[in-house]
């Protein structure tokens, strides 16, 4: 796919270059439109290296081809990261003053801007009036990652990782269907934000889940003691993200029931993504059954605490003297094998299992047995022993069947959270075949 990425004059500017290198794995190619400002933090050698194309931020180099008309119109899709505030502000008001604002205003292809600047700039009503006439206009925006930025400040405004920005922009392509075919798992148009209900676009109609509903949980389950302390566990919703991102470019009409997930994360999902925020693992499990009625495949990724304070209280416990706490906890019902016993006819339902070995199983030992105790499809199985998995980009699962220990012919999968995640989502897909070439 012709892919033009605008890099906007901020400090993130650095970020574009892994952009760049992303893309161009992915087999597209990058045609790299800086502003004048952006060469004051990346220089052009640089992006021309990275893209094997000439770089410039003029409209008058290359006349006589037209060039500031001609790369808007070869562009298959357009990306702006970092979108600066003065960027977003000229897009608004149908300025073009240089080479890539002149491009945005002559393509007719999708267009993507991930905003990059100060938490003040970002809640500016000029900008936030800016970035509502670019949606309405179909420029789909995601909004910036939550996080430190430049100096001492940190808050909104940090612009997010550059997987993130790629998996958006070719779900967006995707959706649009300028090149199914050439789009990787990823998000699609607009990113929701957390706490929302929302529909977006359709997801990828010629993806293998193309029309299937598919409930995702994600997350960890906070158990509440009193209104300011809760019994948690370690999980960042990271790889539940990923799985709703990828069964979205799957074809997939996917609904979250997210536990706790930090609203950076919320932020790259396609807004075809509808988003259940939930605390604790009893809302959890009525999100959960509400949604499976008319769903064909569940996955549970969320981490489930299994047991909760028997008595929290209204106020704030407070401290006596020296001596400890204890505790009295009860038993959460088992949200998995509930769904497993509610299941209806073809209905999928994958689980996850994070497991540690000891002295008498391995980790995997415990991971079978619990695959056989669950009755779950399929199960993804991480090794979480020396602090693996929970809030790394990085993972490696096993995938555990009922017709053999592991899916695929490799035993174990490896990547990142959104590798894996494709993995899972090719599973699930083989399986739905299976179940619908079944007599």
């Amino acid at each position: 796919m012709r892919t033009v990425l605008g890099v906007a004059g901020g400090i993130a500017a650095y970020k574009a270059c892994h952009v760049i290198r992303r893309l161009r794995e992915l087999g597209h190619s990058v045609k790299v439109v800086p502003t004048a400002s952006a060469l004051n933090f990346v220089g052009a050698a640089t992006f021309e290296a990275l893209s094997s194309q000439t770089v410039t931020t003029d409209v008058f180099d290359d006349v006589e081809s037209v060039n500031h008309v001609r790369i808007g119109q070869d562009a298959e899709l357009v990306i702006i990261a970092p979108a600066t505030a003065n960027v977003l502000a000229k897009l608004a008001a149908g300025i073009a003053d240089d080479l890539l604002t002149a491009t945005v205003l002559t393509t007719t292809a999708e267009v993507v801007v991930a905003p990059a600047m100060h938490t003040e700039m970002w809640h500016n009503p000029a900008t936030v009036a800016n970035i509502a006439t670019l949606k309405q206009r179909g420029i789909h925006v995601l909004e910036p990652a939550v996080g430190r930025l430049t100096g001492p400040d940190s808050g909104p405004g940090r612009l997010p990782e550059p997987e993130a920005i790629v998996d958006f922009a070719l779900a967006a392509a995707a959706v649009a269907g300028t090149s199914p075919t050439e789009s990787s798992a990823g998000t699609s148009p607009t990113a929701s934000s957390a706490g929302t209900d929302t529909a977006g676009p359709a997801s990828n109609a010629l993806g293998p889940l193309s029309g299937k509903h598919v409930v995702i949980s994600a997350g960890g389950t906070r158990e509440p003691l009193d209104p300011v302390r809760f019994l948690g566990n370690r999980s960042s919703g990271k790889q539940g993200i990923a799985l709703a991102r990828a069964a979205a470019a799957a074809g997939a009409h996917v609904a979250l029931v997210a536990a706790n997930i930090d609203s950076g994360l919320l932020s790259t999902l396609p807004d075809s993504v509808r988003i259940t925020t939930v605390e604790s693992t009893l809302e959890l499990q009525t999100q959960m059954h509400a949604a499976q009625a008319d769903s064909d495949a569940i996955i549970m990724a969320a981490a489930v605490a299994d047991y909760r304070p028997a008595d929290p209280t209204d106020s704030k416990m407070k401290k006596s003297g020296d001596e400890g706490m204890t505790l009295n906890l009860t038993q959460n019902p088992d949200v998995l094998v509930g769904l497993v016993e509610a299941r209806r006819q073809a209905q999928i339902i994958i689980g996850f299992a994070a497991e540690t070995g000891d002295s008498h199983h391995t980790a995997l030992d415990y991971a079978k047995a619990k695959f056989r105790r669950k009755g779950v499809d399929l199960l993804v199985f991480n090794d979480v022993s020396d602090d693996r998995a929970f809030g790394h980009d990085d993972t490696a699962v096993r995938i555990l069947s009922a017709d053999s220990d592991e899916v695929a012919a490799s035993a174990e999968f490896h990547g990142s959270k959104d590798d894996v995640s494709e993995k899972v989502i090719l599973a699930l897909a083989k399986r739905v075949e299976c179940v619908e070439s079944t007599p």
